[in-house]
Formats: structure tokens, sequence, C-alpha cells
């Protein structure tokens, strides 16, 4: 076995030691708490956060909040496509299903079988995705957005959802969706700002 797999096997482990620490009292009501507060950051309530930023720009003409709420929302789905081709390229047991059967798979693959899907953490990616796209715009606003990103990714550990890799993967997916969606924006917005000096 090469040095780099023995490094990986040894973090996956390691890994999965800290996840199985994590989420041994998952049934407990504290815990259950945290994964309800966890599951804000799943996809409907981020889309539905993302178009009313875009309704009230457009209802207040705050343009900047519009194209704030436009940025959250093209992040999200960015990240969210992102994370849906790796889940399906990657099988991995989710930490409660492993703690239960005894069986842990994390290698190739591509189950739809939800317990088989842990890697990345989607609710990670896309409360990062958010969480940047928030950012990018109010500056001053990044640490507490942030916080709030890392605690719902910090929430799918007790809950038995996903691994620490997991949600270390998530947060890059959703920060590089952010970086390419400005990056698209701000083409669109060159591209536009050309057509209209061309207009007589």
């Amino acid at each position: 076995m090469s040095k780099t797999r023995k490094a990986a096997t040894s973090v996956v482990k390691a890994d999965r030691k800290l996840s199985r620490k994590a989420a041994a009292k998952r049934e407990t009501p504290l815990v259950k708490g945290v994964e309800a507060a966890g599951d804000l950051a799943d996809q409907p309530p981020l889309i539905v956060l993302s178009v009313v930023t875009i309704l009230v720009g457009a209802v207040l003409r705050r343009p900047a909040v519009a194209k704030s709420g436009v940025r959250m929302l093209v992040s999200h789905l960015v990240a969210t496509g992102l994370k849906t081709v790796v889940k399906r390229s990657i099988d991995r047991t989710r930490p409660a299903k492993a703690l239960d059967s005894g069986n842990h798979h994390f290698k190739k693959g591509k189950s739809r079988d939800h317990d088989q899907t842990s890697f990345p953490s989607g609710h990670t990616a896309g409360a990062v995705a958010i969480a940047s796209a928030v950012a990018h715009d109010a500056p001053g606003a990044a640490l507490p957005v942030y916080a709030v990103a890392g605690a719902a990714a910090a929430a799918q550990l007790p809950s038995g959802k996903h691994y620490l890799l997991d949600t270390i993967a998530g947060a890059a997916i959703g920060y590089v969706s952010e970086l390419a969606t400005s990056a698209a924006l701000r083409g669109a917005e060159a591209a536009l700002a050309g057509i209209r000096r061309r207009q007589p």
C-alpha cells in the first residue's frame, strides 16, 4: 500500500471514529433539536430565502438586494448540482446507518440509496454557498453568515447524517460554487454593458 493510500485510510478511520462519538447520542432530545435546526439548511428553505430576497429587492426597488438574491439562488443551485454529481459517483454509508449495521462503505459507486450517499454534505454545500453569496455583497455580514453555515454543518455530525469529511467537502463545493457564480455574473454584466454601449 502506498504512503498516500495509507494516509488516506488513516484519515477515513479517524473521521469514522470522530463521527461515531458525535452520533452516539443521536436519539436524545438535545440532538434531535440540533438536527431540526440543521434542517433549515436543506434545499427548500434556502431556495425560499433566496427567492424572498429577490422579491424584497424588487418590491423595495433595491437592485443591490435583488442582485444579492440572484447570487444566492444561483450559487445554491450550482452547489446542489455539483454535490449531486459527486454523490452519484461515490458511495459512503451514513454514520447512523454504519452504527446500526456495523458496515461502512466509502468507494466509487452510483447508489441512490439515501443511507449510502453521505459524501458530500448537501446541507453544508448549500449553506456555505448562500453564506458566501451574502458575504460577497455584504462583507460586514461575513462573520455571522459563515457562523450560521458552520453551525448547520456541525449539526450534521451528532445527528448521524454526515462525517466531518463530508461537511468539509460540502463546504468546499459551496465556496467554489459561489466563486463560479460571481465570475459568471461579472461576465454577464460586462456583456450587457457592452451591448448597451453599442446601442445607438
